[in-house]
Formats: C-alpha cells, structure tokens, sequence
C-alpha cells in the first residue's frame, strides 16, 4: 500500500531555521538545523534501504507559494505567497510503500521525533492513504 506522509510548518518556523525567531517559533542555530538535517537523512537512508521510499521531499518556504483559485468569473485569481492568517502548511512529504498502516505510522511517530530548538511547535505528522486512478488503494 502507497501512503503520504506529510509533516507541517509555517512561515515563522522557516524563518525561524534560518536565524529570525518569533514568540511562534524560536530561532534556529546552525547546530540545531544540522541536526535536524542529519536525522532527516537517517530517516531517508533507511526508508531507502528497506525499499519502502518512492519519493520524498522538502518544500521551499510558504512566502514561494502561490495559489491559483477560480474567480467568480470563470478565470484564475492567483495569489502569491500566504495570506498573514495561514496556518500550518505543507513543509514536506514522503510517498511510503508499505506493508501495512501499522509500519507507516511507526515510520510517522520517528518523525515526530525530529531535534528541534525547545519552545518549538510540535505539528502532527498526517498519513493519507494513495489511491490510484480507478479509485482503489494503492
């Protein structure tokens, strides 16, 4: 079975792992980034290993985003970066296949398990089965 797990964050949050903290999210050093990093990259190398990584990825910044919506026209309004009120966005995923939603949500409780500064947000880590395109579960 295919899932995606995602991992969330914020603006702040990314400002705050280049150095700019906020009452949000506390500043990030350079220690605290690397390791962050490294335990990303151990989590990868063994998803890797046990042929259960399809595809995973980091996502650039919310302030890169943009948004296309249809207009009450009938056209695209697109909107580049968050609105001030934006939550909890997308930081990065994993397309996992595993054997059951067991394995998957021990692979997603590792990740909850990140280093990061104290007094920093904890998000959940959200499991989505994939399905495929006649609408069953990959």
């Amino acid at each position: 079975m295919k899932y995606l797990v995602m991992v969330q964050g914020t603006q702040a949050d990314y400002e705050a792992m280049s150095g700019k903290g906020s009452p949000e999210s506390p500043a990030w050093n350079a220690q605290q980034l690397e390791a962050m990093y490294a335990y990303m990259a151990a989590i990868n190398d063994d998803l890797s290993e046990t042929g259960e990584l399809v595809d995973g990825q980091g996502l650039a910044e919310p302030a890169r985003a943009r948004t296309v919506t249809l207009g009450d026209d009938g056209k695209a309004v697109i909107t580049d970066g968050p609105y001030s009120e934006t939550k909890e966005l997308m930081a990065g995923y994993w397309v996992l296949e595993c054997a059951s939603l067991e394995r998957v949500t021990e692979i997603a409780d590792r990740v909850t398990r990140c280093p990061q500064p104290d007094g920093a947000p904890n998000y959940p880590v959200v499991i989505r089965p994939i399905m495929d395109g006649a609408g069953d579960l990959c």
